[in-house]
């Protein structure tokens, strides 16, 4: 009987060998996580979960949650990852949406979440950051030798939201030949082995922490230390005896922040990632003169997993998310016709492959619309290929500023702004401006101590932008609102700002 990923994982487990480590040096090997992850199989078949069956997940991180999804490929179930903030008003239309038969939260939220549940005829258990709860309770008198479900590449393994910064959110979904050609191209290209040790300080209800750092490790036998979230201490205490790391650009800022950052520190690692929002250059800049390792981008997004890596061997350019990774193929065109564009012209970015997803649940229209006819998805991404063949991703469409009749990329203003003595970092968004449509804003982070302030800014920008591509305003704020994967949210910035320029 096949039941496609799982078979993959269970093919590359290594037995005695250790999968997961805990920083209080709790341990849990391959055999362990086969064990565990039947006994919870065996649950989810007793409580009527059955295949294609969707179970919803809001817990903490813990190895127990990372045995819950492979219990959930195992039992034929789609695995449904919500993130830890979501609040009970999106939680019920999640759960309206995706109607889960089982939904596994934290002991605390288990009777609000009840409420929602018997709206919609789901059922709860619960599940702790400590391995406790009564899912555990109900998988311990579970036999371990679960027999796995049938599934094959084309059957669902998994619904993830789109985080829905624009209208209701849309649950991409996910196979099981997406997620394992995916996470076996990664494990290829960035030359994960069951020597590997990666520190995991991701969540795993999202695309990278979940499937990119767990599936490429589980494929390759290697291990992970996990960590409930990340901690620039215990990550350079971790190096020490770790090789790969993968992480948002807020821990690579937090490090390069850390006077223990030195090349001894990292004498033992081989690999740091980062993907899920872009990384400044400066930090790509730093982090490399504090350590010697070139950090490597690549962009990848719920819907796609990842599209293309900056090489393991070869140049790791900042400010790009290198090539397109094997199996996948990715354009550059036109936005409205789909027109292919020529080589360092900026567009909407494409992409096809096996990594790609079927389309969002019980949304046939917007899948269509999401589809070329020859098959090819579009992102949302503008961006470009420069003369070497490298991705530059320039920022999201709807993050496109539109003054005077004029397209303006943020990313080139914020890249000028960025590079200035006493900036942190900026965003450009386009603000309703009664003459222009839009005005081009700059929302800037100063350095503790800097002096700079609006007039230095523009004056400097003179010589550098067209003046349509130049800010109308600059304004300073502490910190840029992130999510929880480090993406500034613009849409929050527009809201802000968005009487800016209007009469009062």
């Amino acid at each position: 009987m096949s039941n496609h990923l799982f078979d993959a994982v269970r093919s590359a487990a290594q037995g005695g060998s250790v999968f997961i480590e805990t920083l209080d040096g709790r341990q849990w090997t391959y055999d362990d996580m086969l064990l565990l992850s039947g006994r919870l199989a065996g649950a989810l078949d007793t409580l009527g979960v059955r295949p294609g069956d969707r179970v919803a997940v809001q817990v903490e991180k813990s190895p127990e949650a990372l045995m819950l999804y492979l219990a959930c490929l195992r039992a034929g179930a789609v695995y449904l990852p919500l993130n830890t903030a979501y609040t009970l008003a999106e939680l019920d239309y999640f759960v309206g949406d995706a109607e889960p038969r089982l939904i596994v939260c934290t002991p605390k939220a288990a009777e609000s979440i009840r409420r929602i549940a018997a709206q919609h005829g789901a059922h709860v258990e619960t599940l702790d950051e400590v391995g406790g709860g009564s899912l555990m309770e109900l998988a311990a008198d579970e036999e371990a030798d679960f027999l796995d479900a049938e599934r094959g590449p084309d059957d669902l393994a998994a619904i993830l939201y789109t985080s829905g910064t624009t209208g209701r959110s849309k649950g991409a979904m996910l196979t099981h030949d997406n997620l394992l050609s995916n996470a076996l191209t990664l494990r290829d290209h960035w030359r994960f082995t069951s020597a590997d040790r990666l520190i995991h300080a991701l969540p795993i209800f999202h695309t990278h922490g979940l499937f990119v750092a767990s599936n490429v490790t589980l494929l390759s036998g290697a291990s992970m230390y996990i960590l409930a979230k990340f901690d620039a201490d215990e990550a350079l205490r971790l190096m020490a005896s770790a090789t790969a790391m993968m992480g948002v650009p807020t821990f690579y800022v937090r490090l390069v922040q850390h006077p223990g950052l030195t090349r001894e520190a990292t004498a033992g690692m081989r690999l740091f990632v980062s993907g899920s929002a872009p990384l400044l250059a400066e930090t790509h800049r730093d982090f490399f003169e504090k350590t010697g390792h070139a950090i490597l981008e690549r962009y990848g997004m719920t819907e796609t997993n990842m599209n293309t890596s900056n090489p393991y061997d070869g140049d790791r350019i900042a400010g790009t998310v290198g090539f397109p990774l094997p199996g996948v193929s990715l354009r550059v065109v036109v936005p409205e016709s789909g027109k292919p564009l020529p080589d360092g012209e900026t567009g909407m970015i494409e992409v096809k492959g096996p990594n790609v997803f079927k389309g969002y649940w019980r949304m046939p229209e917007k899948t269509a619309a999401e589809f070329r006819t020859d098959g090819f998805f579009i992102t949302g991404d503008l961006g470009k290929i420069d003369e070497r063949g490298y991705v530059h991703i320039v920022g999201r469409g709807k993050d496109l500023v539109i003054s005077g009749g004029y397209n303006i990329y943020p990313k080139e203003v914020e890249t000028e702004i960025d590079g200035m003595p006493g900036v942190v970092e900026s965003a450009v968004i386009g603000v309703p401006h009664p003459d222009f449509g839009e005005g081009v804003t700059a929302v800037v982070v100063r350095k503790k101590d800097a002096s700079l302030d609006e007039k230095t800014i523009l004056a400097a920008l003179n010589d550098r932008l067209a003046r349509y591509k130049q800010p109308k305003r600059v304004l300073f704020v502490d910190d840029l609102p992130r999510n929880t994967m480090g993406k500034v949210q613009k849409n929050l910035l527009r809201e802000t700002y968005s009487g800016l320029y209007m009469e009062p």
